[in-house]
């Protein structure tokens, strides 16, 4: 009998449970910005609350994929959770349009950070035989926190306030800076931190061995973008009181088939599951566009969540698969900037096109749709 090699350790108890906070603390917001950011004055600037977010998330992938293989994994993770306590603490005091557009921009450096040394982490201390798995479950610490992060917030904003909710996110950034200050570094020759390592070469921003899955990435997340920017208006619209029932449904059944969908792409193939994932998630986009009431919206998010969860442990695995050795970080830094721009694309898009008119928002989501189909056609062709 052959030893199968052990994965569910307590360091990557820790990790997971580090990536759960910092999801958290920076999605549980989500749901209530746009009103805020209305309260303030600035409702034609809604499409920005995503856009902003994702601009400095993914110019700062480049820095923190070059960081992550040079200085170590663990300063980055502390740098992104770093960023999210400060701007949690912040909200509340710049209290202008401006100030507030400012602070989305400056919170983008969070994931643009941690996510990309997270990624690392795992693939320094799982064998790469069960990456898939692995990143199934670390993926479900992650999207507990996407889920856990819109209803908490919501909640708090329905029975305190807006200051308290920001100190909230605060909290839930310090929480998962004090498991990363449990970890150990996994990076053997890493290097003090030098200003000189911020200069970046046109080889440090695209890493071209993982094009086919960065692109796959990138199409798949343009929907997610829409969802993050319309979702909390349009459960609104059409009667849903809590405005983070459509994430805690889509993250329920993310949930599910994370750890099944991880051990899969292991054993059958990453290319096909994800063109399974694909196609599961034009039928989501679809459903979501066509059945305008509550239950069906939420039996849309069910299935979108599955979509995501049969896509994200698949893509996160194939990264690594074909990422140089020593330039870990470079590969994730190159999936995440695909990932942030096709956020930053499915955000823009949405929000310029809503215009407050909410009969715009299934014609948003039938255009998202159409990236889904030309992700299935494009990895169709591709060998």
């Amino acid at each position: 009998m052959q030893n199968t090699p052990r994965i569910y350790t307590l360091r990557f108890g820790v990790l997971c449970l580090s990536s759960l906070f910092f999801s958290a603390s920076y999605n549980m917001l989500i749901p209530e910005l746009p009103a805020y950011l209305s309260g303030l004055g600035g409702s034609e600037y809604i499409g920005l609350i995503i856009a902003l977010f994702t601009l400095t998330a993914g110019l700062s992938r480049p820095f923190s994929g070059v960081l992550t293989d040079t200085i170590g994994r663990k300063p980055v993770m502390v740098i992104g959770a770093l960023v999210c306590v400060i701007c949690g603490m912040l909200y509340p005091i710049l209290g202008s349009v401006a100030g507030f557009l400012f602070l989305r921009l400056f919170h983008g450096f969070s994931t643009g950070f941690s996510p990309t040394a997270i990624a690392a982490y795992v693939s320094d201390i799982i064998p790469a035989k069960r990456w898939g798995e692995a990143f199934g479950v670390q993926s479900l610490f992650f999207s507990t926190g996407l889920a856990l992060g819109p209803a908490l917030g919501s909640w708090i904003k329905m029975y305190f306030s807006y200051t308290i909710l920001f100190h909230s996110s605060s909290l839930m950034a310090l929480l998962s800076l004090i498991f990363i200050a449990r970890l150990q570094e996994t990076l053997v020759d890493s290097v003090r931190f030098r200003w000189r390592l911020l200069k970046i070469s046109k080889k440090d921003i695209i890493t071209m061995e993982v094009f086919v899955p960065a692109v796959i990435t990138f199409l798949s997340y343009v929907a997610f973008g829409m969802v993050l920017t319309l979702i909390p208006d349009w459960s609104d619209a059409i009667g849903i009181k809590n405005k983070g029932s459509f994430f805690i449904v889509f993250t329920a059944t993310s949930l599910l088939i994370r750890f099944l969908a991880g051990k899969a792409s292991d054993r059958l193939g990453r290319k096909l599951i994800t063109m399974i994932g694909l196609v599961v998630l034009l039928a989501s986009l679809l459903l979501m566009a066509t059945l305008k009431f509550p239950n069906g919206l939420l039996f849309a998010a069910a299935i979108y969540g599955f979509s995501m969860g049969i896509l994200s442990p698949a893509l996160s695995a194939w990264i690594f698969d074909l990422s140089p050795e020593g330039k870990k970080g470079k590969g994730v830094a190159t999936m995440f900037i695909a990932l942030e721009a096709g956020i930053g694309l499915g955000a823009l898009f949405s929000g310029w096109y809503y215009q407050d008119m909410y009969s715009n928002i299934p014609i948003t989501m039938l255009a998202c749709s159409g990236m889904a189909f030309i992700g299935v056609l494009f990895l169709w062709v591709k060998k």
